[in-house]
């Protein structure tokens, strides 16, 4: 099986070599995007224990939710004070929402890579071809097999390499966007009751 492979990437030519650079480093961004959107899906909190977390009537946390690291990234750095308290939690939910955006343009420039380098090793293979043609003539099989070689399997790899990255970063992206309107949505309501607490004991004050 190795000995197969091996030979793969040798008929390939040296064009394989930042073909597969490409394919391992852009499924590593892609193992570590599905591992961390998985996380913050997984055991998250529901609205209603936010809230109560938040108002201090249950302890907080200590789940890798989503909404779980929103509300403890709040809870380390509130002050008290309900203006200052609404602008810490925008910017929470800011690095949250950075954070889901993370690695998404990688994988799709990566995937969008692969198959140009399948044409550029098809474009050298091609060149090879007519190279042996040019010196040997349409006689010499072998010879002009290796060009032939050379374009079919570093385009076939090119685009193995592509079409399932352009597809889970596909998947990926789109999960990332669920999270950031359940994001969204839990800052929002966060937002408004600190502008209701805040309210009502102004008004409790005066």
């Amino acid at each position: 099986m190795l000995d197969a492979m091996l030979d793969y990437v040798q008929q390939g030519g040296w064009v394989m070599l930042p073909l597969l650079g490409v394919s391992a480093v852009m499924w590593a961004l892609i193992l570590e995007r599905w591992y961390d959107l998985r996380r913050l899906v997984r055991g998250d909190l529901e609205v209603p224990a936010v809230l109560a977390t938040v108002r201090g009537e249950r302890p907080a946390p200590r789940l890798a939710g989503l909404r779980a690291e929103l509300v403890q990234a709040f809870l380390a750095e509130r002050c008290g004070r309900a203006r200052l308290d609404r602008e810490i939690l925008a910017q929470c939910a800011s690095r949250l929402d950075q954070r889901l955006e993370q690695r998404h343009e990688a994988i799709a420039v990566l995937a969008a890579v692969a198959p140009l380098l399948g044409l550029l090793g098809t474009v050298l293979g091609m060149i090879e071809t007519f190279e042996v043609i040019r010196y040997f003539g349409t006689g010499n099989a072998r010879a002009l097999a290796g060009g032939i070689s050379v374009a079919l399997v570093t385009t076939q790899t090119g685009l193995l390499v592509a079409i399932p990255g352009l597809i889970f970063g596909s998947r990926l992206r789109d999960r990332a966007e669920q999270l950031r309107h359940r994001l969204a949505e839990t800052a929002q309501l966060l937002d408004r009751d600190l502008q209701r607490r805040a309210a009502a004991a102004s008004g409790g004050a005066s």
